[in-house]
């Protein structure tokens, strides 16, 4: 089993920069692929990016692409999303997620997720 607990989340305004992290416990942090997603009201949960267990390898959804960053601390069992240049349409709960073998953007292929964290842009 893997605990995960986000924070970081709040109230920013359009064009400001944030922070998420994402502390795990249980089983070993390093063996796992770490994903961010999030859900915005009455839309589907959706990928954000993720990171390979070693760090090398990382993969973003379009709509970040040049805009969030994801890194990993494995010896503090922790995963952040840099997020820059906000936009209104970024305001969603943003949970992080554990998966073995692999970087992926399905929900169905992580399984173990944190509670979520709220982001909220204003324009």
């Amino acid at each position: 089993q893997v605990q995960l607990v986000e924070s970081g989340g709040g109230l920013v305004q359009a064009g400001d920069s944030l922070r998420l992290s994402c502390v795990a416990s249980g089983r070993t942090f390093s063996s796992y692929t770490m994903g961010w997603f999030r859900q915005a009201p009455g839309k589907e949960r959706e990928f954000v990016l993720a990171i390979s267990w070693t760090g090398g390898r990382t993969s973003s959804a379009d709509s970040v692409k040049g805009r969030f960053t994801i890194s990993r601390d494995n010896a503090k069992n922790t995963v952040y999303l840099q997020m820059n240049s906000l936009k209104p349409e970024d305001t969603a709960i943003y949970y992080c997620a554990a998966k073995m073998y692999g970087l992926g953007d399905l929900v169905y292929e992580y399984d173990y997720w944190g509670q979520g964290t709220q982001v909220t842009v204003s324009s």
